[in-house]
């Protein structure tokens, strides 16, 4: 006669082609604390290296540096109105620091955080984010409101490139 087990319920939400053990659908420790010592520190290399990444590419700016920075500036300059709160402003960012990366010298990149520098935001009339700005010469010469594709992006930055 064949003995009859009990199947956690658990187990039967899995489809039958990934069945796994309970065990495994229930890690006990961290990800961290399941691999061995090598590939903890191969893990944290590849962590630090990602974050210094991100840090390339437009840099910030704030309401005490906006003149120097962007109305002083010998370059144009491209100016991320954005907050971290903001779904699509996040969308945007890495195609900003594409375009800082992709232009360097000839164009400067930043980003202004609406919610800690609110002063140029009203100064300049920014209603919806993420808004991006370009200046050459102290003078806001265009706008781009909205999550755009990177092509929208580049095709306003060229008209005013030199």
């Amino acid at each position: 006669m064949a003995a009859i087990t009990a199947v956690p319920t658990a187990l039967h939400t899995v489809p039958r082609a990934r069945a796994v053990s309970r065990a495994a659908a229930v890690p006990s420790r961290s990800f961290a604390a399941q691999l061995r010592p090598q590939q903890r520190r191969e893990a944290r290399a590849v962590r630090v290296f990602a974050e210094q990444s991100t840090k390339a590419g437009a840099g910030a700016v704030t309401d005490s540096t906006w003149e120097d920075l962007v109305l002083k500036s010998p370059v144009p300059v491209l100016v991320d109105f954005w907050a971290p709160w903001c779904g699509p402003c996040r969308m945007i960012a890495p195609l900003v620091d594409e375009i800082a990366a992709e232009y360097g010298d000839k164009l400067r990149t930043l980003k202004l955080n609406t919610d800690e520098s609110p002063n140029v935001a009203t100064e300049y009339g920014i209603r919806s984010i993420p808004t991006v700005m370009i200046f050459k010469n102290g003078q806001k010469m265009d706008a781009v409101i909205g999550a755009v594709p990177k092509g929208t992006l580049v095709q306003t930055v060229e008209k005013y490139l030199d």
